[in-house]
C-alpha cells in the first residue's frame, strides 16, 4: 500500500512539473529552408498561446561547434539561451535559432568577417539569415520593425557581420564573448545601431584584450580585436560621447566573478551602447537559472551568476525599433 501511494505521489509530482514547464515555455519545432549552398536547418519557438498582432523576432546564433537545438534546450548540454523560451511565451516573441554549416574542422559555425579563420565555413550565411527574416515576417507574423539578433562566440562574430552588412533589417544586436575581425572580409561598419556587448576578462577562447582565438584549445580560428575596442567603435558610430551610467549587478553566489554594466545613451527607444564587463568571467553566458555543467566551466572558465543574460538582452531590445531612415 505504501509503495502504491509513493508511486502515485511520484506520478503526480512528475505530472505537475511537466505541466508547469509546458505552461511557461514556448513551443519549439524544427524546420528547413532550401538555399543555394544546400538545405539549411533551424529551430523556431513560438508562444504557446498567441495573441493577435505582429510579434518581435529574435534570432539566436550558436557558437563554433554548437547548434540551434542546443541553444533552445533540445540537447543534453543546455545553454543559458534556453531562457529565451520563457521570454518568448511571456512577451509573445518569435525566436529562431538557425544552424551554421560545417567548416574544415567538421564543426558547425558561421562565416563571420574574419578572413584569417581558416575553419569557418564558406557559406552565404548573410543571405540565409536575411531569408529567415523574410520567412518569419511572411509566415510567423514577425514585425519587420522589431528584428533583433544575439550571438555567442562565433555566433556573436556573425552578429557583428549582420550589423555591418544589413543594418537596415535590424533594430538592435547583442554580441556575447564575440570575436571582432582584425583581418576582415567585410567593410568597416558604417551605420549606427543599438549595441549590447558582453565579455569576460578571463575568456581563454576569445581574449578580452584581443589576440589569437582559441588559445591552446583550438587552431585555425584567427585573431580578434579587443572587447573595449568593439565598444568604442559602436559608440563612435552611434555618436554617444561622454561618461556612461554604470551599475554593478548585486553579487549572487560564489562564482568568483562580478559584472558591471556601462550604458551610453539615456533613452531606451533611441541609440544606446551597453557594455557588460564580467570581471574574472570566462567564455560563458552569465545566467541565474541555467548554470553550465562543472566540466564546461573547467574548460571555458567561470560563469557569472549575478544576472540572466537573455533577460538583460530582452530588456535592451524591447523598446528599440528600426529607424525609417535605416539603409
Amino acid at each position: 500500500m505504501k509503495r502504491r501511494l509513493a508511486a502515485l505521489l511520484i506520478e503526480l509530482l512528475a505530472a505537475a512539473l511537466l505541466a508547469a514547464q509546458s505552461a511557461s515555455a514556448a513551443q519549439v519545432s524544427a524546420a528547413e529552408m532550401a538555399r543555394p549552398e544546400g538545405q539549411r536547418s533551424y529551430m523556431i519557438a513560438t508562444p504557446e498561446h498567441s495573441a493577435a498582432g505582429l510579434r518581435p523576432l529574435v534570432i539566436l546564433l550558436h557558437g563554433h561547434g554548437g547548434s540551434g537545438k542546443q541553444l533552445l534546450g533540445q540537447e543534453r548540454i543546455h545553454s543559458p539561451m534556453q531562457v529565451w523560451l520563457d521570454i518568448a511565451d511571456r512577451e509573445q516573441l518569435v525566436v529562431i535559432a538557425p544552424d551554421g554549416l560545417r567548416g574544415k574542422d567538421n564543426l558547425p559555425g558561421w562565416n563571420d568577417c574574419r578572413s584569417d579563420s581558416s575553419t569557418n565555413p564558406h557559406a552565404d550565411d548573410l543571405g540565409f539569415i536575411a531569408a529567415l527574416i523574410e520567412r518569419a515576417v511572411a509566415e510567423y507574423h514577425a514585425d519587420p520593425a522589431r528584428v533583433y539578433v544575439m550571438g555567442m562566440s562565433n555566433g556573436g562574430g556573425m552578429v557583428y557581420r549582420l550589423a555591418t552588412e544589413m543594418p537596415g533589417k535590424l533594430a538592435a544586436f547583442a554580441a556575447v564573448a564575440a570575436p571582432s575581425a582584425v583581418a576582415s572580409l567585410c567593410s568597416a561598419p558604417a551605420h549606427p545601431l543599438p549595441a549590447l556587448i558582453v565579455h569576460g576578462t578571463e575568456d581563454n577562447i576569445v581574449p578580452f584584450n584581443g589576440g589569437e582565438v582559441g588559445g591552446a584549445l583550438l587552431r585555425g580560428r584567427g585573431k580578434t580585436g579587443s572587447a573595449p575596442d568593439a565598444v568604442a567603435l559602436w559608440r563612435k558610430l552611434d555618436q554617444l560621447n561622454g561618461a556612461p551610467v554604470e551599475t554593478t549587478f548585486p553579487h549572487r553566489g560564489d562564482s568568483g566573478t562580478t559584472a558591471t554594466r556601462s550604458v551610453w545613451g539615456a533613452d531606451p527607444h533611441q541609440l544606446q551602447v551597453e557594455f557588460i564587463r564580467v570581471e574574472h568571467g570566462g567564455h560563458t553566458e552569465p545566467s541565474l537559472q541555467k548554470p553550465v555543467q562543472w566540466a564546461i566551466r573547467a574548460l571555458l572558465g567561470r560563469q557569472n551568476g549575478d544576472f540572466e543574460m537573455a533577460e538583460e538582452a530582452w530588456s535592451f531590445f524591447r523598446d528599440k525599433r528600426i529607424s525609417p531612415k535605416a539603409p
